[in-house]
């Protein structure tokens, strides 16, 4: 398949790499120094065991136009940065090209396919002017969620810390013939890809985390151990966590892990800085509307009060606005 793959940050490259060492023809849509590297070099990733790989058959380009049409665009940015690329994807759209965002929190396409009186809704905290759902539109999207960690440890070099598991799924649920070949492409990456006839319960659950435990980190500047062998702040993330189960039990989801083994989870990581620990060391934008603005608007429309991640989501909000105001 042609594959073109947005953003060439940690998971970008690593995707990127291991599809294009399946056989994929892969294209990287970077720019600045990402860029400049993946052309002269490829890309490389250093396992957890220390051993490399290289992909230097990938092409890189900043033009969406230059790059075509292609199979299948995997979205590689996070959710906050999708609405300002969102006009420049469909230059790469063919009749049937497939989109898999690997965005955490609520997507902009949940409610798409849901059914209910929801069915339709578009969850405004992520696509604000819905501009990414006109632009990128919910048929040609495949659901995905990411579990493995890796880092970006300069231009073109990934560092993978652990995992290789992207579920995949239909919003409708079926089992398509083209969540096949995806499932198929990504496995002759190397890549563990089930396909799930209920995505979305395996994105509340990968969110149930994310929610909880990226901003507490982000607020104390502490690690995942940290907090959960903190009784305040293990007791904190237990009542988000409950808030957080609420609101999607209402919206018929159901966790296949219990509140309490996702705790223990998340303790045996151990001291891991949260990817949003990470952005406040760096200086950059927090992803505070996806994992929490999101739940938020979801625990509105279900009616489900949440006082804990209302007070977090203050906070967390507040912290993004300072680090904000400090850049400029």
């Amino acid at each position: 398949m042609k594959v073109a793959v947005v953003g060439a940050g940690a998971i970008g490259a690593y995707v990127g790499l291991r599809l294009a060492l399946g056989g994929e023809t892969v294209t990287f849509i970077a720019r600045g120094a990402n860029l400049e590297a993946i052309r002269a070099r490829g890309v490389r990733v250093i396992g957890a065991d220390g051993k490399e790989e290289v992909a230097s058959n990938v092409r890189a380009t900043a033009d969406y136009a230059e790059a075509g049409p292609q199979d299948l665009v995997i979205l590689c940015i996070k959710a906050h940065q999708v609405e300002a690329i969102a006009a420049e994807v469909p230059k790469m759209f063919g009749t049937d090209t497939m989109v898999v965002p690997m965005q955490n929190g609520i997507p902009y396409w949940y409610f798409h396919h849901h059914g209910g009186e929801l069915a339709g809704t578009r969850v405004r905290s992520v696509d604000p002017t819905g501009v990414i759902g006109k632009k990128i539109p919910a048929e040609r999207v495949i659901g995905c969620v990411v579990y493995p960690a890796a880092e970006l440890v300069s231009p073109g070099v990934v560092q993978h810390i652990e995992g290789n598991r992207f579920p995949v799924g239909e919003p409708d649920g079926s089992n398509s013939e083209r969540i096949a070949r995806v499932a198929q492409c990504f496995t002759a990456g190397g890549l563990q890809a089930p396909v799930l006839n209920d995505i979305r319960a395996e994105i509340w659950l990968k969110l149930w985390g994310n929610l909880t435990f990226n901003p507490i980190s982000a607020l104390s500047r502490a690690t995942l151990a940290s907090i959960c062998q903190y009784p305040p702040t293990r007791e904190l993330a237990v009542a988000m966590m409950t808030e957080a189960q609420t609101i999607a039990n209402k919206l018929g989801v159901k966790f296949r892990v219990p509140l309490e083994k996702r705790l223990a989870g998340a303790e045996r990581v151990g001291h891991h800085k949260t990817s949003m620990l990470q952005d406040v060391e760096a200086g950059r934008a927090l992803e505070i509307d996806a994992l929490l603005g999101s739940v938020l608007e979801l625990a509105r429309l279900t009616r489900t009060p949440t006082p804990c991640i209302d007070t977090v989501f203050a906070l967390t909000k507040l912290l993004g606005k300072t680090l904000e105001e400090s850049r400029h």
